[in-house]
């Protein structure tokens, strides 16, 4: 279990190291589970080494938004003096958010819709 605890932070850690050093607007946490990803897709049999850990980690996932729920509660006159704004963004970049995903699998349905070997949606020969 260690070694797998140690490895899983080791990705995070290169990641964060890529990050700062590249200076790439993206967390470092992200990339090492990017890095994770592609380092399972090489060595599938690291899944099995990895899959206890990442488990226990999961079970405990809520303590660590203990931190995050503390940092509401201090700030929450704050949070209450820019309520407008925060829900005024916060719906806007769903809509955006929801815009962009239907737009994306639009184009994928016209591209998939193009290809002379796809047979149709209702399975008809």
């Amino acid at each position: 279990m260690l070694h797998a605890l140690a490895a899983l932070l080791s990705l995070q850690l290169l990641g964060e190291a890529v990050v700062r050093w590249l200076a790439w607007p993206v967390p470092g946490p992200v990339l090492g589970m990017a890095l994770l990803v592609l380092a399972l897709a090489a060595r599938p049999a690291w899944l099995a080494a990895l899959r206890p850990t990442a488990q226990g980690l999961l079970q405990h996932l809520s303590l660590l938004f203990v931190p995050a729920g503390v940092g509401v509660m201090l700030h929450l006159q704050r949070l209450g003096e820019e309520a407008w704004a925060i829900g005024i963004a916060l719906v806007l970049s769903t809509w955006i958010g929801m815009a962009c995903a239907a737009g994306v699998c639009v184009a994928l349905m016209r591209g998939h819709a193009r290809r002379p070997d796809t047979p149709p949606a209702d399975g008809a020969p």
